[in-house]
């Protein structure tokens, strides 16, 4: 069994934050643009399957299954379009997630993001809900390495690039893709279930399968487990 947060006592050096339903709450809206998307050329599937399925992963690999596990390839310009469609949705529906902003300003550690999603998304959804100055310089893409989530290199490298070891980082996620991710970095990780799209499962019991060494669904007690870790 791997020790909990309070167990190994030590404070982390880095907390590294995914973006996507962690900071911001736009899986329900993202979610909702890719089956619509999907739906129009062919793929037979809803919205939960595809939560089950490509929550937390990287619009790459989640073409890449459709082909194989469905045998429809993208239309060119499907991506983009997706996109473009996502990106209007988060104009007209977007917040940070509730009490994010408040006490990621009060965190008296170094901290990053670390998403699955692309610069250009990125940079529109923090600077949308104001959580951009929080992590300005700070913010790393699954584009800048050669694999994503669920394989350990964005969160290895958004820890080398902030000049922490793995093993002193911990990261907030809360899809199992970066659950996983995070424990094949050797990293500690929470598991966070405050966004629309964990309301089937407020417990998070796929996010502790995957290796979360605890479960929250709110910002308040994200921070009492951090706190914690920052014990002495």
């Amino acid at each position: 069994m791997n020790p909990t947060v309070d167990e190994v006592g030590l404070r982390p050096a880095l907390v590294i934050f995914d973006c996507d339903g962690v900071l911001v709450d736009s899986e329900p809206i993202s979610l909702a643009c890719l089956t619509a998307g999907l739906n129009r050329i062919g793929v037979d599937i809803d919205v939960e399957t595809v939560r089950a399925r490509f929550a937390g992963t990287a619009m790459p690999s989640i073409m890449q299954h459709v082909a194989r596990d469905y045998g429809i390839a993208a239309p060119e310009g499907f991506v983009e379009a997706v996109k473009a469609e996502t990106l209007r949705a988060f104009d007209a529906e977007l917040r940070a997630m509730a009490g994010a902003s408040e006490a990621i300003a009060a965190l008296d550690l170094p901290r990053c993001v670390a998403s699955s999603s692309d610069p250009v998304r990125l940079g529109h959804s923090l600077g949308l809900t104001g959580l951009l100055p929080l992590f300005e310089g700070r913010v790393f893409s699954s584009v800048e390495v050669a694999r994503g989530k669920p394989f350990p290199d964005l969160f290895l490298h958004a820890a080398a690039r902030m000049g922490f070891a793995p093993e002193s980082c911990l990261v907030v996620e809360d899809s199992v893709p970066g659950v996983t991710a995070a424990r094949a970095a050797g990293m500690r990780v929470v598991g966070f279930t405050g966004g629309g799209h964990w309301g089937h499962d407020p417990l998070g019991a796929d996010l502790t399968a995957a290796g979360a060494e605890r479960v929250v669904c709110d910002y308040p007690a994200l921070v009492r487990i951090i706190a914690g870790a920052q014990a002495p």
